[in-house]
């Protein structure tokens, strides 16, 4: 294992310090934990989010304005704790209530529903809206239903900017549980991620072959086959993400995600493809973006995320401009 680190167990530690002291007009790192927050308060509706460490720049790179409020990180592949949420509750609430972005998997949720009844009896009202727009694969060894991954990002963006703008609480949580049934993502492998604590590969892959559907942590997809072309891999993606829809959606935003290790040049070539099969399926791109944004540490390989677009008022939220590390 070869990783620019100095010791595995100061890992999240050493990131956090060196995330906050590089960004310190932006954010900053609140004292004595793991939680990373916007400098540029405003009295709005606090947005939190947070996760296990190795897929930056999820999540504190989404903290700024237009977007995350705070965001808490835990060890490697591993949910924060209760306690380490509610710093970031309490660090973030400025009186008109905070909401929870909480991506489904089973130690995410028992967490970040912990720091909400703890920051409701500190008197902060919480609210929890729960991403699962991982169509791949259902009922994983980490998760009840289906696992929360890139489509995440596109939450966070268009709630921040419905939080700017005013939203409520309320309405907040009801945009969420509205927008999240019309994100969808699939992902592929070329090979998996190392953590740094394990020192070796999460699963072996043979040169030649790639997985259909793996998890952000490493998780079982559903198929393995020889490599292919990157026309055919996007088939596949767009193929299984239109046919999740009742009714195929006319508008989309498209989101191709590198999992950490893909150079930028393969992933443009798959949005080339993923484009050209969308305009053959009478879909329209009205929105793209390329890059990484939920990693799996130094996975090779791309997820895809389509929207739905059919309300212009998504359209217009992604478009928002915004003030963060990452967006």
């Amino acid at each position: 294992m070869k990783k620019i680190i100095n010791d595995t167990a100061d890992i999240i530690e050493e990131m956090v310090s060196g995330l906050t002291a590089a960004y310190p007009k932006l954010v900053h790192r609140v004292k004595d934990s793991r939680v990373i927050a916007k400098n540029d308060v405003k009295e709005q509706v606090a947005l939190v989010s947070g996760g296990g460490s190795g897929h930056e720049p999820s999540h504190a790179g989404f903290v700024g304005d237009g977007m995350l409020s705070a965001a808490v990180a835990g060890d490697v592949f591993t949910s924060p704790t209760p306690d380490q949420v509610q710093i970031a509750i309490n660090e973030a609430d400025q009186g008109q209530g905070v909401l929870l972005v909480v991506k489904n998997y089973t130690g995410d949720n028992l967490n970040f529903e912990m720091a909400q009844e703890m920051a409701e009896m500190d008197d902060i009202k919480a609210e929890i809206v729960v991403v699962d727009d991982d169509i791949a694969v259902e009922n994983s060894e980490f998760t009840a239903g289906k696992r929360g991954v890139a489509g995440t990002i596109l939450v966070h963006k268009i709630l921040g900017d419905a939080a700017r703008n005013g939203a409520s609480l309320a309405e907040l949580k009801k945009l969420g549980d509205e927008v999240v049934p019309k994100i969808k993502t699939i992902g592929l492998a070329l090979s998996a991620a190392t953590v740094p604590e394990v020192g070796k590969p999460g699963f072996e892959l043979a040169e030649d072959e790639i997985e259909f559907g793996v998890g952000i942590h490493g998780e079982a997809g559903y198929r393995r086959e020889k490599i292919q072309p990157a026309k055919k891999l996007a088939e596949e993606l767009v193929t299984k993400i239109l046919a999740d829809y009742d009714k195929k959606p006319e508008k989309v935003g498209v989101l191709v995600n590198g999992m950490g290790g893909t150079p930028l040049m393969e992933q443009f070539i798959f949005m080339h493809d993923v484009l050209q099969l969308l305009k053959d399926h009478e879909v329209e791109a009205t929105f793209t973006k390329v890059g990484n944004y939920m990693t799996s540490l130094d996975m090779e390989g791309v997820s895809l995320t389509l929207i739905d677009l059919a309300d212009d008022h998504l359209q217009a939220a992604l478009e928002s401009p915004v003030t963060t590390i990452a967006w």
